[in-house]
């Protein structure tokens, strides 16, 4: 090519790029990918044509909002539609960044695996996005867990109940000589008892009912959330009964119909060659409370009797995570937090000096103050009562300012 013709080519280039970055719509707000992978489409229809796919985590422009849906570029410049349930804010994504460091630091509570396919989300919410997919028998570390209220779309009345039909009054043909029996007298009605007027008097010794006495009312169902570890370090939360303790079966079949909520291995003990372990776990008779556990087990490993046998064993507490266990010294220790019938917190330390189980020590436990700590926000689920709004609600709102700017 001549230095001519090469000279007039670069400023036709340099007005063409020009021109393509003078059509480029401004972004209205930034966003990122929540679920693992998301579809965007041509139009609002989520069947219509696919025009781009993105992975959690990717930066995304805000170009246009019509009711739950949301116009994004990719940073390749293609653009489609998507629900704004599938985005995250930035403060969301920072957030959500932010919990994966600190949770580098939390005490594992055990090993669980997955009955099926599972979506990790980034909030205790089936309502917000899904970044990361555990196949069936996956595993997970569970480093948390939190009580929150669940949340049932609420259906148009004419949905729940369908609008009574008009009854048919059927005549009956009257007969031409029917004669009418009437009905016999009304009997007297029985006299009152002499102290009558004593008995209608109400005072401060009678048993007699408030008229105005509140109706207890209707139970909010709860969702047992636990907050997991995955093996590449990203933190989330499943519903805790989609997972199973992977704790072995020679165990685990001591546990009664209960639920365990973590076990640890607490030394290993050598049996003509074969090695077993002593474990620490903590059960749960049924979900739906405000904390982890109301049963802790030491186990020991019997040589003479070759099976697992309860060295100690505590019913009826209330328990919270973490429970953190210590095999480095040359007696196993563990250490749990309790929760008396005052609401009191108390961290007890029990030592296994290979024998029996001791309480060593009990001091006061204050849990942290800072709401980011999720595996030890023991403060947050005994107060149920105080729940935030929904991920939908928040990130609409948060959605509608960028409009309003």
């Amino acid at each position: 090519m001549k230095s001519g013709s090469l000279a007039l080519l670069i400023p036709i280039l340099l007005l063409t790029s020009c021109g393509t970055q003078q059509n480029r719509t401004p972004a209205l707000g930034q966003a990122y990918v929540g679920p693992t992978i998301l579809n965007m489409h041509e139009d609002l229809n989520p069947k219509s044509p696919v025009t781009a796919t993105a992975h959690h985590g990717e930066h995304l422009d805000i170009l246009e909002y019509k009711r739950r849906f949301i116009k994004v570029r990719t940073a390749g410049g293609i653009s489609g539609w998507t629900d704004i349930r599938q985005l995250l804010t930035p403060e969301q994504m920072s957030e959500l960044q932010d919990m994966a460091k600190q949770a580098a630091q939390y005490p594992s509570q055990g090993i669980a695996t997955t009955f099926e396919s599972l979506n990790v989300h980034t909030e205790p919410s089936r309502q917000s996005p899904g970044f990361l997919q555990v196949p069936e028998g996956g595993k997970l570390e569970i480093i948390g867990h939190k009580l929150v209220p669940r949340t049932t779309p609420v259906s148009a009345p004419s949905q729940v109940h369908p609008p009574p039909r008009a009854k048919t009054v059927r005549r009956r043909s009257k007969e031409k000589n029917s004669t009418k029996i009437p009905p016999p007298p009304m009997p007297q009605p029985p006299k009152p008892p002499a102290n009558w007027q004593a008995l209608s008097k109400s005072g401060p010794g009678t048993d007699a009912a408030p008229k105005d006495a509140p109706k207890p009312g209707i139970p909010v169902p709860q969702d047992d959330w636990s907050l997991v570890r995955a093996s590449d370090g990203k933190v989330g939360w499943v519903l805790t009964r989609m997972l199973n303790m992977a704790i072995p079966d020679d165990v685990a079949q001591y546990a009664e119909g209960h639920r365990i909520t973590s076990y640890f291995p607490m030394g290993d003990v050598n049996d003509d060659g074969q090695i077993k372990h002593n474990w620490l776990w903590t059960t749960i008779r049924k979900g739906g409370v405000p904390y982890e556990f109301d049963n802790f087990r030491f186990f020991i490993w019997s040589k003479r009797h070759h099976r697992y046998e309860t060295a100690y064993i505590n019913r009826d507490v209330m328990g919270h995570y973490p429970v953190e266990a210590n095999t480095t010294g040359s007696d196993p220790s563990f250490t749990l937090i309790l929760e008396d019938d005052d609401g009191h917190l108390w961290r007890k330390k029990y030592v296994f000096n290979g024998y029996r189980v001791n309480l060593v020590q009990t001091e006061a436990y204050a849990p942290p103050k800072k709401e980011s700590a999720p595996a030890l926000a023991v403060a947050d689920n005994r107060a149920i009562g105080t729940q935030s709004q929904s991920w939908y609600v928040n990130a609409k709102r948060w959605l509608s300012g960028l409009f309003q700017r």
